[in-house]
């Protein structure tokens, strides 16, 4: 088969290994498409390699079609199913414990399939199992034209929270008002901290943030949030660093928790896929929540996909097809 490989420059070749092995506990999935995350963009600079047991090339949600699974699982071949995996997506095949292996919503495509199991997982994970945020609370969303970002505006939505939400540029604006979001803060033109203000002085504080820039405006604006507030910490793009006003988080109440998905338990990960497929799934097929697409390429284009990602033009989710016809829907 073939795969996305990592050179030793950071380039990337389409290259011809060995075909993958499959474990007794695997589910062997021939990929019709893979969606890019930030991640494969820090595997690719050496900073963030795959799990041990995972393949070396990057890749951590595809979609595609059963071609082997164990004698006792439900599995069989020629399911149409996603994935959540600890790498190895950019490829034509992959093994993965069925346990990861989840149903393509109805009427999705394989290429829109392939961009909810990363992204709506870690929302899921860190809105529902993290903050338990809860119906009537307000919740702030770094980064909302992101694939996490548009997961998240979804979820806290389909939670019954209020949402509001950090973007750059007015195409981004105008995505999160698609979505319903309601309060998009367009920090090219609005200081995030100001609006967090506004919020307390309109009666609804934040309650709940999702973070992925962390940096210094994670101890400017942790102070902002409710009593009893939870801020979430899942990446650091604005930097590892930042100072905190402690008696801000003890008066009020507050807690900074930090999270990733790709580190927890293959039971942990279970869970929260099985969470998706009961409560989400129905809304993917009824169009309640809708997968977020940018734009999708051939593996060829991998690169691209990359560069897309690193300038941060993307509005959702970037998506590579690995055999014709992953963008065409499909019904169960």
């Amino acid at each position: 088969m073939k795969v996305i490989k990592i050179n030793k420059d950071e380039s990337l070749d389409w290259i011809e290994v060995a075909d993958p092995i499959r474990g007794a506990g695997d589910v062997l999935i021939e990929i019709h498409a893979a969606a890019v995350n930030r991640a494969d963009l820090l595997q690719r600079a050496g900073k963030y390699p795959p799990p041990p047991g995972w393949p070396e090339w990057p890749g951590l949600e595809v979609a595609g079609v059963v071609v082997e699974s164990p004698v006792d699982s439900h599995w069989k071949a020629g399911d149409r199913v996603c994935a959540l995996l600890g790498g190895g997506g950019y490829a034509e095949q992959v093994v993965v414990p069925a346990e990861l292996v989840i149903p393509i919503p109805d009427g999705l495509s394989f290429a829109e399939a392939a961009s909810l199991p990363e992204v709506f997982a870690t929302a899921w994970l860190n809105l529902v199992g993290e903050a338990h945020t809860q119906a009537g609370e307000t919740v702030f969303i770094h980064a909302g034209a992101s694939g996490v970002g548009t997961a998240a505006v979804q979820i806290a939505r389909h939670l019954g929270a209020k949402t509001v939400t950090s973007v750059g540029g007015e195409a981004k604006v105008k995505l999160l008002q698609e979505l319903k979001a309601d309060r998009i803060i367009n920090h090219h033109q609005e200081d995030v901290g100001a609006v967090l203000d506004e919020c307390a002085d309109a009666g609804q504080p934040v309650n709940v943030a999702l973070d992925c820039v962390g940096g210094n405006g994670l101890g400017e604006h942790i102070a902002k949030l409710a009593i009893g507030g939870r801020w979430v910490l899942i990446a650091t793009l604005g930097g590892p660093t930042t100072e905190l006003n402690l008696r801000a988080v003890l008066t009020r109440k507050l807690r900074l928790i930090g999270s990733t998905l790709r580190s927890r338990s293959l039971a942990e990960k279970e869970q929260i896929l099985s969470d998706l497929v009961e409560n989400l799934w129905p809304k993917f097929e009824s169009g309640e929540i809708r997968p977020v697409i940018h734009q999708v390429l051939p593996i060829e284009q991998a690169d691209e996909a990359h560069r897309i990602l690193q300038s941060r033009e993307n509005l959702g989710k970037v998506v590579l097809t690995i055999r014709d016809g992953a963008e065409a829907p499909i019904s169960a």
